[in-house]
């Protein structure tokens, strides 16, 4: 399987970088499979893509079986450099198109449904006030506002991680074991 991860954080310091993405990375090329990575941050200064960038990004969703998707939650959003190429990437025409109903209404059709996704958001919250207080609006936004869009309803698999920041290193082990645990269930299910 063709595997891509895309990592929106732009410290490799950080729990994003060096925890969940190695994990991902390492468990599967355990599992001889070999990833391919877009480093948001590395790759762009600005948040404004080339068309070649454009043009090898979506060459790259193209040839992936799965994708994961990696980036902290800053102000109840992904990072700016992932909000960016889900707006520069994930174009009506590459990603989705709109079937219209009336002449006022239609419906996006997503053109990347039979991709494998799963996104991993750390939080430097606690869950608590997110999940209830304020209703899950981050994985709510994004699997409503961009995933069905992209790759429809009910697709995507997110986890989110909580109060990364604040947890002890025996909580940040149990995180990255559900992650590995994530990928080998992803490998175990195609084979």
């Amino acid at each position: 399987m063709k595997n891509l991860i895309i990592i929106g954080h732009p410290d490799k310091r950080s729990f994003c970088y060096n925890g969940i993405m190695k994990t991902i990375q390492q468990t599967l090329k355990q599992n001889k499979e070999e990833p391919c990575v877009i480093d948001l941050y590395k790759e762009n200064i600005t948040f404004e893509f080339t068309k070649d960038k454009i043009k090898k990004y979506k060459e790259l969703i193209t040839w992936a079986d799965r994708i994961y998707i990696i980036s902290p939650i800053w102000w109840f959003r992904t990072t700016p450099a992932l909000e960016s190429f889900f707006d520069q990437i994930f174009t009506p025409g590459f990603a989705y198109n709109f079937v219209p109903i009336s002449k006022l209404y239609g419906y996006p059709k997503p053109l990347l449904s039979h991709k494998k996704v799963r996104t991993y958001l750390t939080h430097g919250a606690p869950g608590l006030p997110v999940l209830f207080l304020y209703l899950n609006s981050v994985k709510l936004r994004l699997i409503m506002g961009v995933y069905s869009f992209v790759f429809g309803w009910f697709k995507t698999k997110t986890r989110q991680f909580w109060s990364v920041p604040f947890v002890s290193q025996e909580k940040r082990t149990t995180y990255l074991k559900r992650v590995e645990q994530d990928i080998l269930n992803d490998i175990l299910r195609i084979k």
